[in-house]
Order: structure tokens, then sequence, then C-alpha cells
């Protein structure tokens, strides 16, 4: 199935939607063990970044970081300037797995990140269904996520996600499990979602194409010593000369 998307602009200014990350020379390892080594890299405001590499050069750990989840060995996290020290709503994480509370319907999953942002409970459920409708899933908000498929689980995280109005979204593989029609459907989503609520997303895939299909920019990352091999500009609109060209230097930088 093939996905035709439309031209988009990136969305700029730190103090609109979009939120400027920044990895000032960091260092990343678990227990000891080394994942990344002094990587710096900035995330413009509204964009859409794609992380890539082979398995294991650390692309989730990056996003793990950026997301306050990981603290860093060396080096600084920024978000708008300042220092990431923990969590915040203001940057979301969407899995690969299925992370929504299995006991909570659709829409209370949904109605869980809005009364996190602080929505009064009146209004929740009126939102709840709004985002429901947007992402394709009207008549389905009384459903527990064990009678969803995984199509439709990986929309509700994506409302779940974005309903809490963050200012940037780590998006962790989360199409990796899907079959390729769901996927090519859920690509379509993501943009025409982040088009509306427009917001900085950093994407991890390891499908080139997947990655030429949704960023404004590819980051190739590596390993030994070596953790940013290349950062590809994708032009829009995407010419078919010029898509081929970003193809091969990012499979040059993979190699």
């Amino acid at each position: 199935m093939t996905t035709t998307l439309t031209t988009r602009d990136t969305r700029t200014g730190t103090g609109g939607h979009g939120m400027a990350l920044r990895l000032d020379g960091v260092s990343l390892s678990y227990t000891g063990d080394p994942v990344i080594d002094d990587l710096t890299l900035d995330v413009r405001p509204g964009e859409i970044l794609v992380l890539t590499g082979p398995s294991g050069c650390g692309k989730s750990t990056v996003l793990r970081a950026l997301a306050g989840l990981l603290t860093p060995d060396s080096g600084r996290v920024l978000a708008d300037g300042a220092p990431v020290t923990t969590t915040s709503r203001d940057r979301a994480v969407v899995f690969q797995d299925n992370a929504l509370l299995p006991w909570r319907s659709v829409r209370a999953n949904i109605e869980l990140a809005l009364r996190l942002r602080g929505e009064p409970k009146a209004g929740r459920r009126a939102a709840a269904d709004r985002w429901i409708e947007e992402v394709g899933l009207t008549g389905f908000g009384d459903f527990l996520p064990k009678s969803l498929s995984g199509g439709m689980r990986q929309r509700v995280q994506l409302a779940r996600g974005l309903a809490g109005a963050p200012r940037a979204v780590m998006m962790d593989e989360p199409f990796g499990a899907l079959d390729t029609q769901t996927r090519a459907t859920m690509q379509h989503l993501l943009t025409e979602t982040w088009r509306t609520h427009p917001t900085t997303v950093v994407f991890v895939t390891h499908d080139v194409d997947e990655a030429l299909l949704l960023g404004d920019r590819v980051a190739v990352l590596g390993r030994a010593g070596q953790p940013l091999r290349a950062l590809v500009d994708i032009p829009n609109p995407r010419a078919t000369a010029d898509r081929q060209d970003r193809r091969a230097r990012i499979l040059e930088a993979l190699s």
C-alpha cells in the first residue's frame, strides 16, 4: 500500500507548539556499560526527527534520556535550554509495546492523560471522545484494550500521548509490530494528527523507508566512538530523485 503525504510545514519557536531539544556531549550507559558516547544532536522545535541505526546503537536509550527516564553519565540533555532532570508532561513517550492500562476502557485511558494535564473533570469525556473520533475509533470508546487489534491499540496510544498536549513526543518504534497495511495507515495518521496538533516528534525506526516518509531529518546513529554517523535533511515536497539520493546516503551511513 502506498501512502501519499502532503507537504509539511515545520513549526518553529520555543514559545509556541514544538519544544527545542538538545543532547550536548551526552554519554549514556546501563549498569556501567556504555551505549552512547559523546553525542551532540539538536532537535528543532516542531520537526519530526527520525533516529535510525543498527540494533544496539542506542536509539531507544537516547529517547529515554530525552524523556527524562535516564540520567546521562556526562553531558547535558536540554529542553528549551533547561536541563532535563526528570520526566515532564511536556515530553510524552509512545512505546512499541502495548502500554495502555488494561483495566481502563479506550475512553478512560485517554481521560487519564487529560486528568494529568489538569483538564476539568466535567470536560474530560467530551474531549476524550473528540480524540477517539480523530484517530478513527468512533464506537470503541467503551472497549478494553484486550478487545482491540494491534493497530487500534496504537491509535489509542497516539491519542493518549497527544491528549496531554505535550510539546515533544518520543516514539519508540511504535509501528514496528504492525502489518504493512496497518503500518502505512498509522504513518499517515501520525503525520495528519501532527499537523493538527503540532509538536516536536523524535521517532525511532529500523525502517529506512519509514524514516524517509516521516522525517524532516534523519539522524543515523552508530557505534564504536561514532555516535552520529549522518544527519540527512529530507526535502519537501518529496522529489523521487532527491528521495533516492537521501536513501542512498542513509544506507551508506548504516553500512
